[in-house]
């Protein structure tokens, strides 16, 4: 049975690429759906993994690669990092050509250093995809919009219909469009197939340097053991000692940077606004994956352990609560902080967009915390120096619940299964 093709976010935000710049790249983690998306713009697709064609292609590449940028536009050019110097062909053919919308390339690692002798900087235009947010998998309700937080035009009232075995159930499963829809045993065996990939494979060819299947594996443990918080690599060190006791941190640094280099994780940076005061910031990234349920595999756990220990559910409902916002965000000209002063008050994100607004967001599981969480997000909109920086376009308490509105003192409650772009 065919698969149906579910609308992403990133349709709108490729179509705004392929309208402005010769070329797109898309970059992003294995099954995250880079291809299925490019596929629906592509009118010709040339797949370099494609292993009837893979040797004949790379010949081609090495000896005449405009041969393979034949096709109609936009062509697809799947996995180009197979052959570097297409990045090379297509910035070459787009100069020529100086028209729009010609290529799109799709690639789930970024390639060593020196592989192209060229950026591509205005002519290759780069986005990141991501796994799917619970919008894009038909399972929040959409009802407040990001955007209309921002546009001051939502009285921020709606319903979420995810009950928190649910929400559970869709941070096991994660984002990765071939398991929407799916059991949860093959969802969560599907996971572990791609956890093992990277452990036992990915990981070492990205960089053509051979690491140990043993020290990945603990590394990610600890990541995962370490996630929504700013583990720096001695604590990630130390953690790890109980699983490999022998790694070090210049090899712990290299890994992550592997990891990194194949959209396994993903850390969020500090945020660093204008203060009315001399307020150390703490500048440390906050640990996450790309997709919260590559914690909950290398953890072991399932939808029924994770409602046993809502310490750990409570890390990793941020994370998957990072995950949908850094998708919303970005889909409105938005990037996606955390912050932290020295006095500890913090917010678990800051959406600040590119013409100035910025918005502060708690993430909190249950009822309970949301009166504590209501009153560190107005601290912060004091401590903001708004003579510099702008009034904040909102305050939100993001949370595992059902109901979403905005309380008295302006603060807006919204169930992350309610939110959408």
């Amino acid at each position: 049975m065919e698969r149906r093709y579910l609308k992403r976010i990133a349709d709108e935000v490729l179509d705004k690429h392929l309208a402005a710049s010769g070329a797109v790249l898309i970059e992003g983690a294995k099954w995250c759906g880079k291809t299925w998306t490019a596929e629906q713009k592509a009118k010709s697709t040339l797949f370099m993994q494609d292993p009837d064609k893979k040797a004949s292609n790379l010949k081609a590449a090495d000896t005449k690669p405009s041969l393979l940028l034949r096709g109609d536009n936009p062509r697809l050019l799947d996995e180009w990092q197979e052959a570097p110097v297409l990045w090379d062909a297509v910035r070459f053919a787009v100069d020529r050509a100086g028209e729009t919308g010609m290529f799109i390339l799709t690639g789930s690692a970024v390639p060593s250093d020196n592989v192209v002798s060229h950026t591509g900087t205005g002519r290759i235009a780069r986005m990141l995809m991501r796994t799917m947010t619970l919008y894009e998998s038909l399972e929040s309700s959409g009802a407040i919009s990001l955007k209309a937080l921002f546009d001051g035009t939502t009285d921020g009232a709606g319903m979420s219909t995810l009950s928190i075995e649910e929400l559970a159930f869709a941070l096991t499963r994660g984002g990765w469009p071939a398991s929407i829809g799916n059991s949860e045993s093959i969802a969560l065996q599907r996971t572990r197939d791609y956890v093992e990939a990277i452990i036992n494979q990915d990981v070492s060819r990205v960089d053509g340097v051979e690491k140990s299947p043993a020290r990945v594996r603990a590394l990610m443990r600890s990541l995962a053991r370490n996630v929504s918080t700013t583990a720096n690599s001695s604590t990630i060190r130390n953690d790890i000692s109980g699983d490999e006791d022998t790694i070090s941190e210049k090899t712990i640094a290299s890994y992550i940077n592997a990891l990194r280099r194949i959209h396994v994780v993903e850390d969020l940076p500090a945020w660093n606004p204008a203060m009315r005061s001399k307020t150390a910031l703490r500048t440390s990234p906050k640990r996450h994956f790309s997709d919260p349920s590559i914690a909950t595999t290398v953890l072991r756990m399932t939808k029924d352990s994770l409602l046993n220990d809502f310490n750990t559910f409570g890390l990793l409902f941020e994370s998957l609560c990072i995950r949908d916002l850094r998708v919303y965000a970005e889909a409105i000209d938005g990037e996606v902080f955390h912050y932290r002063d020295k006095s500890g008050l913090e917010a678990d994100a800051v959406i600040h967009l590119n013409d100035g607004r910025w918005g502060a967001i708690e993430v909190k599981m249950g009822a309970k915390e949301i009166e504590e969480a209501a009153e560190h997000l107005i601290t912060l909109k004091v401590k903001v120096n708004t003579d510099k920086m702008r009034e904040p376009a909102f305050l939100m308490v993001l949370t595992g619940g059902e109901l979403a509105y905005k309380r008295k003192d302006g603060v807006f409650v919204v169930p992350l299964g309610c939110l959408k772009n």
